[in-house]
């Protein structure tokens, strides 16, 4: 019984081997396509209004509001900010403070003799035609030249990233994969098939998850991320368990090497 046994593992083993290699060339495959990005994308050309984000004021935001003219002693009063201030981490680390005004949760802004401003929901463009068509109204400046900037534009990054941060985004214009670039890019251990983007937008929280390992990005609104987005990057499984082994055999090599130098001890005395 033994010697057909054996007769019959040597003659399977071949196939076995087979088997084996086409489980290991499988699997390799399928991690192989989930941590690429944008599988089997062609060569496309996308019309960028398709991918435009209007990005409106929201409360909390700080606005920097630089007036100018023909005569700069009348704009002088219209360049003293009030004394808000906004303090943040830069994807770097250093703080950065910067004096702007400071829209209020009612969306309202104090602006030198125009007075109280309702500022919320509209893009710094047409808060910037809003400004000139006052101060042109009542005759207080002569062709007028508004500069508005978002003092405090950034993006959270968290999750499987090189480095999780906050970004700050000077131009006011960041997608969402220059985001996750400027944090370290999704770690071997994220799930680019499942990443999360949460917006906030007149009070509400919106979700959404995008799959990076397609070119579904490329036609979505989420494509460039808005004020305050937070971009979260799951784990995957391997991480997953990899924390669970590590967590559960840390304090058993621990207990084996307290065993082992008690034995020891005992031993020597």
């Amino acid at each position: 019984m033994p010697k057909i046994f054996k007769s019959l593992v040597n003659s399977s083993q071949p196939l076995f081997i087979f088997l084996f290699l086409c489980s290991v060339i499988i699997s390799s495959c399928s991690s192989t396509r989930n941590t690429v990005y944008f599988n089997n994308q062609q060569d496309e050309v996308l019309k960028a209004s398709n991918l435009s984000s209007k990005n409106v004021i929201q409360p909390n935001d700080i606005l920097s509001i630089a007036v100018t003219s023909l005569n700069p002693a009348a704009t002088e009063i219209f360049n003293k900010p009030n004394n808000s201030y906004v303090s943040t981490s830069s994807v770097t680390g250093a703080n950065l403070q910067s004096p702007g005004y400071l829209v209020s949760n009612e969306g309202n802004i104090q602006f030198p003799v125009l007075g109280t401003m309702k500022i919320t929901g509209l893009t710094t463009n047409e808060l910037r035609e809003k400004i000139t068509t006052e101060l042109l109204n009542k005759k207080l400046l002569v062709d007028p030249i508004v500069i508005i900037r978002q003092l405090n534009f950034k993006v959270s990054v968290l999750g499987e990233v090189g480095r999780p941060s906050v970004v700050n985004v000077p131009s006011e214009k960041i997608s969402l994969l220059e985001a996750l670039g400027l944090a370290g890019d999704i770690t071997i251990y994220g799930k680019k098939d499942n990443v999360m983007i949460i917006r906030e937008e007149d009070g509400v929280k919106k979700i959404k998850r995008v799959n990076l390992n397609t070119s579904e990005i490329f036609t979505s609104d989420y494509y460039y991320l808005k004020s305050n987005d937070i971009v979260y990057v799951e784990a995957n499984k391997a991480k997953v368990a990899s924390s669970t082994r590590s967590s559960t055999l840390i304090p058993i090599l621990l207990s084996a090497l307290s065993f082992g130098a008690i034995i020891i001890d005992r031993i020597v005395k």
